[in-house]
């Protein structure tokens, strides 16, 4: 009998890849929920390997970006751009739909 793939499984093998993570992260950051945030950034970050794989720096700011979004529903951009600079992902800024 064979096993099938739970969504969470599915999701961190697919996360790999920055062209999965990319739409990803866009869909989670407009949706506006910090802890949703903190969720999507650790699955990136298990789909890449686990945090341990990053440097001190690295892991120094997605601690403090995780306790900013659990506690006051903030992000700090330049932490959040570095971390996910180590992702292989960048933030860009579009023209709004209207």
């Amino acid at each position: 009998m064979s096993r099938s793939t739970s969504y969470q499984e599915k999701l961190i093998k697919d996360l790999k890849y920055p062209l999965e993570a990319a739409p990803y992260i866009e869909v989670v950051l407009e949706e506006g929920d910090p802890k949703m945030l903190s969720k999507a950034l650790k699955n990136v970050i298990e789909a890449q390997g686990g945090i341990d794989k990053f440097s001190a720096q690295v892991k120094e700011c997605y601690e403090k970006l995780d306790q900013m979004l659990w506690e006051k529903g903030e992000i700090d951009f330049y932490c959040l751009s570095a971390l996910l600079d180590a992702l292989g992902l960048q933030l860009a800024v579009t023209v709004k739909s209207m």
